[in-house]
């Protein structure tokens, strides 16, 4: 028997949910994966499972010599890696102790490091500016990503450094055009970025393109764990704040994105192929600098301290 049109799209909207929700948890137990160098052993950059936020971290070289050196190569693997990581984080064995820990940005050398601009609606109204129609896309390079407790370096070639608080996630397997009721079986895990902004070259310099004044050495401090997309019950309601010196400057909630994880993944998906590794930062709520009156900037000496429920926080001082 034929379906009528309007049955068959809604049966077909339920189908493509329930397949999209089962790749999402397809990749089994909830995990924080991180990109870790062992201290004292030359600096040779390992992959690992923390057993718990803050604690020992499982190393999955250690437990499976197959297993790559690199979060992106461990992407690369699909559930191949994935499933070698449950297993190891399962096994308890090959765990390094904290203190023996020391933790990198989740994600080193991506091909691509896509921001989206203007899109939490109160950082919209706190500049009085429309809320966008289609997601505003820029970039960073991906030199400009830095650990979870690095320093972030002042350019002398600036004098007014912001900062930004920001939900990132990263890409999981190869696509292109992909629809938005997929998106999410795209996505590997969210972090916690800063998207470190300077803002006379964002706002005043080079034609106010934005790309110089985002993408400094160590404007893109992202951490502490990717945390896989089942370790989150919904990424769009949790708390983000930002801390500059123990006080707090940005308090919001990731539910006043404008365009949400499955929008972008689509959106940009229309432009590029979109691999695994890619680093999506998700937009800032308000208290930047540049907008207090007066406008208040990063100075030396300054700690910075960005942190969302249910993924951690990054502590980074200026220097």
């Amino acid at each position: 028997m034929r379906l009528p049109l309007r049955s068959f799209c809604i049966f077909r909207s339920f189908i493509c949910q329930r397949r999209t929700a089962e790749r999402r948890h397809s990749s089994g137990a909830a995990m924080r994966l991180v990109q870790f160098r062992r201290r004292g052993d030359g600096g040779c950059i390992r992959v690992g499972v923390e057993q718990g936020e803050g604690l020992s971290v499982v190393d999955l070289k250690a437990f499976d010599p197959s297993m790559p050196l690199t979060m992106r190569g461990l992407l690369e693997l699909g559930e191949k890696g994935l499933e070698c990581a449950q297993r190891a984080l399962a096994s308890g064995q090959c765990a390094v102790d904290r203190a023996d820990v020391q933790l990198l940005s989740p994600v080193l050398a991506p091909e691509k490091v896509v921001c989206v601009g203007m899109n939490y609606r109160d950082h919209c109204l706190e500049q009085n500016a429309p809320i966008p129609k289609e997601p505003i896309i820029f970039s960073k390079f991906p030199s400009a990503i830095t650990g979870p407790y690095d320093d972030i370096t002042l350019p002398s070639e600036s004098q007014e450094v912001d900062w930004e608080v920001e939900m990132a996630f990263v890409i999981g397997r190869r696509g292109k055009n992909i629809k938005e009721e997929d998106a999410l079986s795209y996505v590997a895990g969210f972090t916690v970025a800063n998207d470190v902004s300077a803002r006379d070259w964002q706002m005043k310099r080079n034609g106010k393109q934005w790309l110089l004044g985002k993408t400094f050495d160590s404007f893109c401090p992202l951490g502490p764990a990717l945390v896989t997309t089942d370790a989150v019950k919904d990424p769009h309601n949790l708390n983000i704040r930002c801390l500059v010196n123990g006080e707090t400057v940005q308090s919001s909630n990731t539910d006043q994105m404008i365009f949400k994880t499955a929008a972008l993944v689509a959106w940009v998906s229309k432009f590029v192929t979109l691999t695994p590794g890619d680093v999506f930062l998700t937009g800032t709520p308000p208290g930047v600098g540049v907008f207090r009156n007066p406008p208040v900037f990063l100075k030396k000496g300054d700690v910075v301290e960005c942190q969302i429920n249910q993924l951690g926080s990054i502590i980074n001082k200026v220097i």
